[in-house]
């Protein structure tokens, strides 16, 4: 291997030594967590008890380990794997290879491997994430690939090849990556954050059952809330029906939205979009403003899913959906889509379960009554929403853009 593939595509102004390969093993303790069983005779609320560190305690940001659900008996020691602040603990199954530090002491079960720097020959926030690397993924894929199971182990870590920089190198590498994590964990809770407030106000700007007003309004609205049949303010209409003969390669004649480009409340086009011919789409093209609603899946559990078309006019959609459009205020319309009352009716209106297919029943729900009041209150709290659903997907796209940006660092950044 000669120096320029033992070195990554980008570095810190002053590194320029080639990066020194070596077998994992060689460099740190790899060791296998163990469980005492039957777990649930281990397991107390003694405030004595060991930190039991298990999968769902790993934060959904950020690499520390700091807190656990449970605890277990100090007696269980013995039949499992203490760990100290400083360690790093890797998932070896359910998240495949996802390292962490702890930042406390615990104990981990047989779902963990303990990672132990022992010689100090790594900076933890390095070796933290040279560990979950898109490169260091594969390796373990690949040797793993002839194991009946796909879980890692202490010979196939031990046995994963690295190549490593100078101390000073990796502290900067740790340092860089440290603080990206900490503006996408600050930006995913910007989201969280507007995602609570309109969560919030969805519950206080529209009336609880049985009520005709609602707990908070704009300045100047007095008047009760009047009950109204979905049909009385706005129309429903079916997807479209293809056969396999219409489909035509990819960017050629008409896209058809899916399921599949439902991504919380908004649509992401893919790059495995269907395509149809122009001359097969009969019924009318989408529409901004629109609410798109899976009407009918295989999973009852996606019917009712839905998003509001933005930016999408001349697209179709498939027959599995339904297209249901305001007749005056199409903001105020996908507000009302996301409040208790939609949740309620999904609970009920929803055909299906026990492995049937599930299915929207349309006419259930154009007779479905509502509460709503004048247009010009529809409008104010329409217009509300939607700059608030701006706002929250300003930061998620942020957000986005960070996980993308480290994702490409790690790539460019590691050997």
């Amino acid at each position: 291997m000669n120096e320029i593939q033992n070195t990554p595509e980008l570095r810190f102004e002053g590194f320029t030594e080639p990066w020194e390969q070596r077998k994992l093993g060689e460099l740190v303790v790899i060791e296998r967590g163990g469980s005492p069983r039957p777990i649930d005779e281990y397991i107390t609320d003694d405030t004595n008890g060991l930190n039991w560190v298990k999968i769902g305690d790993a934060p959904s940001l950020g690499r520390y380990i700091s807190k656990t659900s449970e605890k277990i008996k100090p007696e269980g020691l013995s039949k499992t794997r203490q760990v100290h602040p400083g360690d790093l603990i890797l998932s070896n199954s359910m998240s495949f290879g996802r390292p962490y530090i702890m930042a406390i002491e615990g104990c981990i079960h047989d779902g963990w491997l303990l990672i132990r720097d022992e010689p100090k020959s790594f900076d933890p926030m390095y070796l933290c994430h040279m560990l979950g690397t898109p490169k260091m993924l594969n390796q373990y894929r690949m040797l793993a690939s002839g194991s009946t199971v796909n879980n890692l182990n202490k010979e196939l870590v031990s046995n994963a090849s690295i190549l490593m920089p100078c101390k000073s190198e990796q502290k900067v590498i740790g340092q860089f990556f440290n603080h990206l994590d900490d503006l996408i964990t600050l930006q995913q809770r910007k989201y969280e954050r507007l995602q609570h407030l309109k969560q919030a106000m969805l519950r206080k700007m529209f009336p609880k059952p049985d009520e005709q007003v609602p707990e908070l309004r704009f300045e100047g609205f007095t008047e009760p809330w009047e009950q109204r049949k979905v049909s009385d303010i706005a129309t429903l209409r079916r997807g479209l029906t293809y056969s396999p003969s219409d489909v035509v390669s990819p960017g050629q004649g008409v896209r058809v939205l899916r399921s599949s480009n439902i991504v919380e409340d908004r649509f992401v086009l893919r790059d495995d979009d269907v395509f149809v011919r122009e001359e097969a789409v009969n019924i009318p093209f989408s529409r901004d403003g629109e609410i798109l609603i899976t009407a009918a899946n295989g999973s009852t559990r996606l019917v009712g899913k839905r998003a509001k078309i933005s930016g999408l006019t001349g697209k179709t959609v498939h027959g599995g959906f339904m297209l249901i459009a305001a007749t005056e205020q199409p903001d105020f319309l996908c507000a009302l889509m996301g409040t208790e009352w939609y949740r309620n009716f999904l609970r009920v209106g929803v055909a299906g379960g026990n492995g049937a297919i599930g299915n929207l029943d349309s006419h259930a729900l154009e007779c479905e009554k509502v509460s709503i009041p004048s247009n010009a209150e529809q409008r104010a709290i329409g217009d509300f929403f939607s700059n608030l659903d701006y706002f929250i997907t300003l930061q998620q796209r942020k957000y986005e853009r960070l996980q993308h940006l480290k994702q490409a660092m790690l790539q460019r950044m590691f050997v």
